[in-house]
């Protein structure tokens, strides 16, 4: 008979029910947990899966914008842009690499080295990125790789544009364009999103101060591709954001002439706007052809660039130090007569040498220019009185005066090769030298010797700043960049339209009511000086008198110098030998600086010579030939000034 305990049944069944209800609930769990990721999937991730849905899908090719173009003041591009013809490799195209490379070979004459380079570039790239075979064929060798396309399995010929350079004038100042480096992309955080085959950037000049702002914005190539990553069809183009045009202060002509005019030697010319700071001509000598740069510049020129006695890749007018000689003659009396401890009036007895202290300083006049007063000093460069003016006022003094004036400063802004040259002073020479100053040195410094080093352009600016009475400019190479800068030319049209000569601190009061900033204490002191430079070139005896205009129209006034390379041995200056006979890389270098019309000053100019011994030689009769062409384009310059009013 069977005999059922109830007590045990019970105990089996809650048990049943227990795991009933932890099963159920696990079920319950898990299916909350599919729907929930169902949910994350469908809803929340949607964006997120379908961007990596449409990447699989679609896919996007990187395009190099076209660079903005450098013009002159005229229009004239001075850097631009061309039609090229390239060759690409697609590598996920490739079906075999050997065959396709043994081809392009032949057809092309690839060299093994390149080949190589080609291969293992071809192993690195990613499958969709285009390798760049060549930048630039010719359009020979673009049609053959036209014609027999059909073989070349990979291959895709591409018309695209480069950097071109209208000629070899404006290399140095505009610069130039070449392949992205590594560097590059350290040094330029814009370039990190800006990563495509072809693309080039600035090196040098306006090429590299203006590049994020000229470079534009990268184009997209957009296409369909299958599951094997094979194009389908083009869904979108995007050609990329041209990059800012600029319009420069410089006239190509000029340019022209200065190269021209500098062909043979080394050196640089300046030319600049006394009121607005405009720089009409930057050039350096020699030259180089920077169009040669963006594809690639071959060893043999790079090699023969470096080499060169004259530094071609060197922009003397602005990377390149000398001393400023004589021309800093100008600022020594100009600091004298403001600090009081000379007149014009004084008279110093020039006898060709000054004992001082058991040294003998020299004039470049062997026999002396007998008794000078300062205007006669500055007009013939008596470097006798200008020692006893220097020793009068000291180093600090001239200093002060010589930075007041743009010098031991950089003229223009972010220009990467400009250097600051120096202006020595008693701190100066203990902070950079550990030496205390000599009164010597001092005398050397008034002469523009010893430790003075200018650029031609710091030059061209402190005769500048003369020329227009003694106010303060900012000079400038991209028009319209000073929206003040014509108020410097209103307060001079105001104060001539008064028929009454202004006293004391009068014109230095008016001035300020314009935005101005007064360099000068006294301007009659400015005049005085300009006066002198003046005589200097137009009067008899003057170190600038042979390379004199006799027409009102282009008269210029200036100032000669000559930057001593290597002391005269006292046997040389015995022997009177000329600078024509001595090694070239020991004659002194040639200097001019002058403003014209002297009847109404408008521009300024300043000449280097690299060792061209005499600044009245080699210096001064290159810029009577640039001051004839400046004055014969002004009007033209003017009327193109008032074209571009409401742009600039």
């Amino acid at each position: 008979m069977l005999s059922f305990d109830s007590s045990n049944i019970f105990s089996k069944t809650k048990t049943i029910g227990r795991r009933m209800f932890i099963l159920s609930a696990l079920k319950t769990v898990v299916l909350v947990g599919v729907v929930g990721r169902l949910i994350s999937l469908q809803i929340t991730e949607n964006i997120k899966y379908r961007s990596l849905s449409d990447k699989n899908r679609f896919r996007e090719w990187r395009v190099a914008p076209p660079r903005g173009i450098i013009q002159d003041y005229f229009g004239t591009e001075l850097a631009s842009n061309q039609k090229i013809y390239q060759l690409h490799i697609i590598p996920e195209n490739v079906s075999n690499i050997e065959e396709l490379f043994f081809k392009l070979k032949n057809i092309l004459l690839l060299s093994e080295k390149k080949i190589s380079f080609l291969k293992r570039k071809f192993l690195k790239q990613k499958p969709w990125e285009p390798i760049i075979v060549s930048d630039n064929l010719s359009w020979s060798d673009f049609s053959k790789i036209n014609l027999f396309l059909h073989e070349l399995n990979g291959a895709q010929p591409v018309v695209s544009l480069a950097r071109e350079y209208v000629d070899y004038s404006s290399a140095h100042v505009v610069g130039y364009v070449s392949k992205i480096s590594a560097k590059d992309i350290r040094n330029k955080p814009y370039l990190n999103k800006m990563k495509v085959a072809g693309l080039s950037v600035g090196k040098s000049g306006l090429e590299v101060k203006l590049d994020k702002e000229i470079i534009g914005g990268v184009g997209f190539h957009r296409y369909e591709v299958n599951a094997y990553g094979k194009k389908i069809k083009e869904v979108s183009r995007d050609e990329g954001l041209r990059g800012k045009t600029f319009r420069t202060t410089l006239d190509h002509e000029l340019q022209i002439l200065g190269t021209n005019l500098l062909k043979d030697v080394s050196g640089a010319i300046c030319v600049m706007d006394i009121f607005n700071g405009d720089i009409l001509t930057m050039c350096s000598s020699p030259t180089f052809n920077p169009n040669s740069f963006v594809h690639g510049i071959k060893q043999g020129e790079w090699d023969s660039l470096l080499k060169n006695r004259d530094k071609p890749m060197i922009n003397k007018a602005i990377s390149a130090l000398y001393p400023p000689g004589s021309t800093i003659k100008t600022l020594t009396a100009l600091s004298a007569l403001e600090n009081d401890v000379a007149s014009t009036k004084q008279i110093v007895h020039c006898k060709g040498y000054i004992d001082f202290y058991g040294e003998k300083y020299h004039c470049w006049k062997k026999k002396g220019h007998g008794y000078v007063n300062m205007r006669t000093a500055i007009k013939r460069s008596c470097d006798i009185y200008f020692y006893e003016i220097a020793r009068r006022l000291g180093v600090d003094r001239l200093a002060a005066t010589a930075k007041k004036f743009g010098l031991g400063s950089k003229v223009l802004k972010n220009f990467m090769e400009e250097k600051s040259g120096v202006v020595p002073n008693t701190k100066w020479k203990l902070k950079n030298i550990g030496k205390n100053w000599y009164l010597g040195e001092t005398l050397h410094s008034g002469i523009g010797q010893g430790y003075f080093l200018t650029t031609p352009l710091q030059l061209c600016l402190m005769v500048s700043q003369i020329a227009n009475g003694g106010f303060k400019i900012n000079p400038k190479i991209i028009a319209g960049e000073d929206i003040n800068a014509m108020n410097l030319k209103k307060f001079v049209d105001y104060k001539n339209s008064f028929n009454k000569k202004f006293e004391g601190n009068e014109i230095s009061e008016i001035s300020k009511t314009f935005g101005l900033k007064p360099l000068f204490r006294n301007q009659e002191n400015i005049n005085f000086v300009k006066e002198a430079m003046f005589a200097s070139t137009n009067e008899p005896g003057g170190t600038s008198y042979s390379s004199r205009f006799n027409s009102k129209k282009f008269m210029f006034a200036g100032k000669t110098g000559s930057s001593q390379i290597k002391m005269f041995t006292a046997a040389q200056r015995e022997a009177e030998v000329k600078q024509k006979d001595i090694d070239y890389m020991s004659r002194d270098h040639a200097l001019f600086v002058a403003f014209a019309p002297v009847l109404k000053p408008q521009y300024a100019i300043s000449v280097l010579i690299e060792h061209g011994g005499s600044g009245s030689k080699a210096a001064a009769p290159i810029a009577k030939k640039m001051i004839r062409k400046i004055i014969e384009r002004d009007q033209e310059r003017k009327i193109q000034k008032n074209k571009l009013g409401l742009q600039i």
